[in-house]
């Protein structure tokens, strides 16, 4: 079972600085499992540090602890549901994250007891030491059969995003044909990109821009989702299109566009709507998802996703305006990012529920609905350009590069609104409504798997 830990930056910054602390120090990191097939995913929910008084023994090279030191961390991961997985460090700039045959021997002492006591299927353990400005880090997932299951990679999603593989894993080779990618920003960033799970939902104009970029910087594992069908109209600016492919899925015309340039790519197509529970589901086992679509239903499954999941998502719109004479009058674009502790696309207004609630009607019920005035009509075909839409997915792409390489300015916007038609650019950074699913004080960040699958009403494919 591959596994990975996903931190935000309330779980791994007290991770980050306590491995630079001279002595031992450790902990329960509390995590939520959630499984697809062979996959699994670690949801770090909350670390609960042993307090000064509970040390035993306290060194550089080892500790030791009083059972209330961290038995109360049990009692709140069965109260979460979560998995209690034992964090310690090996600190000092050549302290090695692997387990010691002390560590070993207590793991066979609290494994069990970890698992009573928080009703969990697995106990977890983490190991982490400093490097540099970074950490490195083994861990593993123990069941009651001893069967053993390591903790493959870190993927922190906060300020900056990283993916950190456990310490053993071997540095894959980079392929030649990125070399001016990593004279920009390291083989380290580009190891990280050709490693990222990515999906891109809606393979329209921008979705298709999105696409081709991201392969051609390196991601060579991708998702691609979207139930439409190429039309003679999107051949204007559909990435991999031709004539000849009208009538066919986008998702299958764009993933053979894409091999031809990476025939290494490991690309996944769902010709399906993101507003079916079944296809939504799909998407939690990625570290990363681009929201291309133009709908609002389909919105706000990828706005709650990334809070439940801690998913970062970036999500992106293209307006184009213009009069009766048919004259451009503006040309809008946002790319808005989410990621655990920013506020959702609710919270910032660029959903409308009104609008989303009759997507997720069928046909019949929202031509019912709008003919008695309960609902507002659906817009019709919208004006789309292949300069405007490309110009908008690159800003996206830029924003995932500047999370992983950190080039900016700080403090990080989460939205960068372009006006294309006044050559302006603005940002902003906008925090959760108080209480609202995305605020860190609601308690929905990481909780993963619930029923309703994202707490949400579903309508029947």
């Amino acid at each position: 079972m591959k596994t990975t830990l996903v931190l935000t930056d309330i779980v791994s910054n007290p991770i980050r600085r306590v491995c630079r602390e001279p002595l031992e120090t450790a902990g329960v990191l509390l995590a939520t499992l959630a499984q697809t097939g062979g996959e699994a995913r670690l949801l770090g929910r909350k670390l609960m540090m042993v307090g000064e008084d509970s040390y035993l023994a306290r060194h550089g090279d080892g500790l030791s602890i009083a059972s209330e030191g961290y038995v109360p961390s049990l009692a709140e991961a069965e109260r979460l549901g979560a998995i209690p997985i034992w964090f310690h460090t090996h600190p000092g700039p050549d302290g090695w994250p692997l387990p010691s045959l002390a560590d070993r021997k207590v793991d066979e002492q609290i494994g069990e007891l970890f698992r009573l006591r928080a009703n969990a299927p697995f106990y977890g353990t983490l190991i982490a030491s400093p490097r540099g400005d970074e950490i490195i880090f083994s861990g593993a997932l123990q069941a009651e059969d001893g069967t053993t299951f390591n903790i493959d990679r870190l993927w922190q999603v906060g300020e900056r995003w990283r993916l950190t593989h456990a310490v053993n894993a071997a540095e894959p080779e980079l392929s030649p044909i990125f070399d001016r990618n990593v004279r920009a920003f390291g083989r380290a960033i580009q190891n990280t990109i050709g490693a990222l799970r990515v999906a891109i939902v809606g393979c329209g104009g921008t979705g298709s821009a999105v696409a081709e970029q991201l392969v051609r910087l390196g991601v060579r594992r991708l998702l691609l989702i979207d139930a439409d069908k190429l039309s003679a109209s999107n051949v204007t600016r559909v990435y991999g299109s031709t004539p000849k492919g009208e009538g066919t899925f986008k998702t299958e015309l764009l993933r053979a566009h894409l091999c031809t340039i990476a025939p290494d790519l490991d690309c996944q197509v769902m010709p399906s709507m993101i507003t079916l529970e079944n296809t939504a589901r799909k998407l939690v086992d990625r570290d990363l998802i681009f929201g291309c679509t133009d709908d609002n239903a389909g919105r706000l499954v990828l706005s709650r996703l990334s809070s439940y999941f801690l998913t970062p998502v970036i999500d992106v719109g293209v307006l184009l305006s213009s009069d009766a004479t048919g004259s451009l009058t503006g040309i809008d674009g946002r790319v808005t990012v989410l990621s655990p502790g920013a506020a959702c696309l609710v919270c910032r207004d660029r959903v409308d529920l009104a609008r989303a609630a009759v997507e997720l009607r069928t046909p019949d019920e929202r031509r019912r609905l709008e003919d008695e005035g309960y609902a507002p009509a659906l817009a019709g075909v919208e004006p789309a350009v292949v300069a405007f839409t490309t110009a908008v997915a690159a800003a996206a792409v830029n924003e995932l590069l500047e999370r992983l390489v950190g080039y900016g300015p700080l403090p990080r916007p989460n939205e960068v609104l372009l006006r294309l038609h006044e050559r302006e650019i603005s940002t902003n950074r906008t925090l959760p409504r108080p209480g609202h699913y995305c605020d860190v004080a609601n308690g929905k960040l990481g909780v993963g798997q619930t029923t309703p699958f994202l707490e949400q009403t579903w309508p029947n494919p």
